[in-house]
């Protein structure tokens, strides 16, 4: 694949064959109720589910910035719960609660996934928009780490 593909369209109904990943970003809290993870939670209860036992029982089970946690909703799709977000809201210092460098290193397990199971990568464009990250860095991440990799990558821009 030559770059990240984009396309207009839902995330969470990803397009083409094969297996596929579903990720996105979730912050370090336990929170889940705003933003793209409504959508996931309406077409699969399961990632929720499984991310509040992960941040229930965090305590030795790598629940932190930078994990990443693979929940099978279908024969043929995952969804990728990436921790890439310190707390849900901004700073008194106007600080976004993306952190970059969490995205990145949930990136390796992702990528490692993808390849495991000859999946493409679908995602809206990760920690920009609740978590308030710029695209500008979050997509060389994802160059990086997944397209280089030869991992197909369907990025989805909500809308008709």
């Amino acid at each position: 694949m030559n770059g990240i593909a984009y396309v207009r369209g839902d995330a969470t109904a990803p397009h083409g064959e094969g297996v596929k990943i579903v990720a996105h970003v979730c912050n370090d809290l336990g929170g889940w109720g705003k933003g793209f993870v409504l959508a996931v939670s309406r077409r699969w209860p399961e990632p929720e589910a499984a991310y509040r036992r992960w941040h229930r029982e965090r305590n030795g089970n790598g629940f932190g910035l930078g994990a990443a946690q693979f929940v099978q909703v279908t024969p043929s799709v995952w969804v990728a719960n990436l921790i890439g977000q310190r707390g849900m809201r901004r700073g008194r210092s106007g600080g976004a609660p993306v952190r970059y460098e969490a995205i990145d290193a949930a990136l390796g397990p992702l990528a490692a996934k993808a390849a495991e199971l000859g999946a493409s990568v679908h995602m809206p464009r990760i920690g920009c928009g609740l978590a308030g990250g710029q695209w500008a860095r979050v997509e060389p991440l994802i160059e990086e780490r997944l397209v280089a990799r030869g991992i197909p990558v369907t990025v989805y821009d909500f809308g008709a």
